[in-house]
């Protein structure tokens, strides 16, 4: 193991004594716990699990772990886990930050202080480099309470690298011998569990004692299934944003004059902006799955803003509220396109200021090309990647259609058929949302979700992810359990290869939450059905509620 490792008696990196009045109140706040964990319980196994796509081949990647069956935890039984087991557990925050990251860690060192006798968690830090490198702190519990019910990885925090090469499985096995690890729990999106029953996969295979228990986050909300029915983190990054958009309807109802383009993350998957449509009620939102399903193009997409925006100008209202999701592009084939085109063309060729290039371009893609803003074509041209590619995360899509608009206005207004004066404003909510001060149910489910991972590991269990359900309900009557990881799983092929991947769950358009919404947006759009959310970084009654989208999911279940 590196010579570099951290001092394992590290102090914590914050000092509560600066802590606002709102912070110093959730320190102490007791947290409910499913009735099952309150008091002793047993392990059952459920049928033989399979996997989400191409079973043949998962179990071929997975020779020691696929079939294994996912577990559920129940009051009582025969085999009733024993207090007496001293257990060595470490933990790692993977990936981009969530809400609720530190109540899972202090989750499963709770449940290891009061489960289990003398048992000692190592928070490794960096992320899964911190798992290479030795990097790592033991946790106490003075370290772990400036933490609780608070936002942030800083922690331990966190980081995106992956254990994929032999070399790094072998220093992952090094770190895991020299600590006498029993298991390792690793908190993260889709990537992040994917590498974590890798791990699992390559320890078992190798006869190590480490078992490995995964942990669902994931703001963008894609990390889902039937199982694992949220990932933590969405539930308070979109009340959050929910807030700051909330706040710009009354300034463009105030102002009357501004149209406010407000882009919210989510790389793969719209689930973001479909929920804060449905906390917000905008004039405009659009759904990257629906843009896809319909084959919209981005003339399409631009005129169907422009019409709202006429409509409401005969209406009075010269303002409004438009929503897009951070992966938008992603979702239009005639953009992938014209960038698969661009990548070819500038692997080889040098751009002339004449532009001779275009004529290399296919005549969609060169039509395309010259609809778009002379900004966003400066873009694609110069923001490249290591491998020479259009970095598409940084087209700033908000600041595109709202350009793409303006265009059509003053078309239109040449036409008369637009006689407003149009002016807009670009946002993009994003890093303000994954940090915050948990919600009452992201603090909940989190502080659930790791003394679930802690019950699983003392009962032996791993290549599993914690899956606490029945979310509608009281915190008492939620279930808690671990779902096979290779039962989400699926493969992609890559450099010729099939690799697994547990597949991004999109926004589904036959889904209860994208029903409800499709059947107001029309009144939204012209009528001002504005909601303001306000605040909710508190743990009080008002913070309590479900997100909506859980909430629609989990009644059509029903």
């Amino acid at each position: 193991m590196s010579s570099s490792s951290v001092n394992p008696k590290s102090v914590p990196g914050r000092l509560t004594s600066s802590y606002s009045e709102v912070q110093a109140s959730r320190l102490d706040v007791s947290l409910p716990l499913p009735s099952v964990l309150k008091s002793s319980f047993s392990v059952v196994d459920g049928p033989k699990s399979s996997a989400a796509g191409n079973p043949e081949e998962i179990a071929k990647l997975f020779p020691n772990l696929f079939g294994q069956p996912s577990a559920v935890l129940n009051p009582g039984g025969s085999s009733v886990l024993s207090k007496d087991t001293s257990l060595k557990i470490g933990v790692v925050l993977s990936g981009g930050q969530a809400p609720g990251g530190h109540n899972v860690i202090s989750g499963i060192f709770d449940y290891l202080q009061h489960r289990t006798s003398g048992s000692t968690v190592y928070g490794f830090k960096g992320g899964p480099a911190g798992i290479m490198k030795g990097k790592y702190v033991e946790l106490s519990a003075e370290f772990v309470y400036p933490y609780r019910n608070q936002g942030g990885f800083d922690m331990i925090a966190s980081g995106r690298d992956k254990i994929e090469t032999p070399e790094q499985f072998k220093q992952a096995e090094e770190t895991t011998k020299t600590l006498d690890l029993d298991g390792l729990v690793v908190i993260g999106g889709d990537d992040s569990n994917t590498n974590a029953c890798l791990l699992a996969e390559h320890f078992r295979g190798k006869n190590i004692k480490t078992r490995v228990i995964g942990c669902p986050k994931t703001i963008d909300g894609d990390l889902k299934s039937k199982e694992v029915p949220v990932s933590f983190g969405f539930d308070t990054a979109c009340k959050l944003y929910s807030e700051m958009i909330g706040n710009v309807m009354t300034d463009a109802r105030s102002t009357g004059k501004y149209y406010h383009f407000v882009r919210l993350m989510g790389r793969a998957a719209s689930h973001i902006t479909l929920e804060c449509a449905l906390e917000t009620h905008p004039n405009v939102t659009i759904i990257g799955e629906e843009v896809a399903a319909k084959k919209q193009t981005l003339k399409s997409v631009t005129d169907y803003i422009t019409d709202i925006i006429c409509k409401r100008a005969e209406l009075g209202f010269n303002y409004g509220v438009i929503l897009i999701p951070e992966g938008l592009i992603d979702f239009i084939p005639e953009v992938q396109q014209l960038i698969a085109e661009l990548n070819e063309i500038l692997a080889h060729d040098v751009v002339d200021e004449a532009g001779v290039w275009k004529k290399k371009l296919q005549s969609q893609s060169h039509e395309l090309f010259e609809f778009l803003p002379p900004t966003i074509q400066e873009q694609l041209l110069l923001e490249r990647d290591p491998h020479g590619n259009v970095q598409v995360a940084k087209i700033e899509t908000e600041k595109m259609l709202l350009q793409m608009v303006e265009t059509e206005l003053d078309k239109r207004k040449q036409e008369g058929k637009y006689k407003r004066d149009f002016l807009g404003k670009t946002h993009f909510f994003g890093y303000e949302g994954r940090c915050g001060l948990p919600t009452n149910f992201d603090a909940n489910y989190c502080y659930a979700l790791g003394f679930g991972a802690g019950a699983l590991l003392h009962s032996g269990k791993t290549g599993l992810i914690s899956s606490v359900g029945n979310l509608a309900a009281p915190v008492e009557q939620w279930t808690v359990g671990g779902t096979a990881l290779t039962a989400l799983m699926d493969v992609e092929r890559r450099h010729g290869k099939f690799k697994p991947v547990i597949k991004k769950a999109m926004v589904e358009l036959e889904g209860a939450p994208f029903k409800k919404f499709a059947s107001f947006r029309d009144e939204w759009a012209l009528k001002n059905r504005y909601v303001n959310p306000g605040p909710i970084q508190f743990l009080g009654p008002a913070a309590n509620a479900i997100n909506n989208t859980l909430l629609l999911e989990l009644g059509a279940q029903a």
